[in-house]
């Protein structure tokens, strides 16, 4: 069996991207959203891995599709008694919202062909992005890291706190 060339393999991902987001924003059922958008992050780590960037393609897929999504499906499944038929469930500033969509599909390719920043790097690559990356974690950023971890965990205990229902 022949393998796709990245190339197609390239649009594929983007069109799953393009798709999963548009369901993000779209679909009416949160738990569906959130499917959808633990999808389109998992193309995103495929576009990584195209780019031979295996180290993000992981840390992708533990902490976004690992850690975010999940705590996002399971926020959705706690809150799901909080909806009800008097909420407005869709947007009322659609044109505006359309508007501004408009202008910043004209802007942002305007702004990417006027700037130098796309200009590739000269010089060489690190070899080993992921032993300087992990030598980097564990000594000059280790204490940072520690923090972010901490109070992650402290958001976690204290959205379960928060949608705990109280026992009589």
């Amino acid at each position: 069996m022949q393998a796709l060339e990245p190339g197609i393999v390239f649009w594929i991902l983007a069109v799953v991207i393009l798709v999963s987001g548009f369901l993000v924003v779209t679909l009416r059922n949160m738990f569906h959203c959130a499917l959808c958008l633990i999808l389109c992050l998992f193309a995103v780590a495929g576009i990584y891995v195209l780019l031979e960037a295996e180290f993000l393609a992981a840390a992708q897929v533990l902490i976004y599709v690992g850690a975010v999504a999940i705590l996002i499906v399971f926020t959705v499944m706690l809150t799901t008694d909080l909806a009800s038929e008097s909420l407005i469930q869709h947007n009322e500033n659609a044109t505006i919202a359309f508007v501004v969509c408009a202008l910043f599909a004209i802007g942002v390719p305007y702004l990417i062909t006027k700037t130098g920043v796309w200009m590739p790097a000269k010089g060489e690559l690190i070899s080993d992005n992921v032993g300087s990356i992990g030598k980097y974690l564990m000594t000059d950023f280790m204490l940072p890291f520690e923090v972010v971890s901490v109070l992650l965990l402290a958001a976690l205990i204290g959205a379960i706190v928060l949608a705990r229902k109280e026992r009589s």
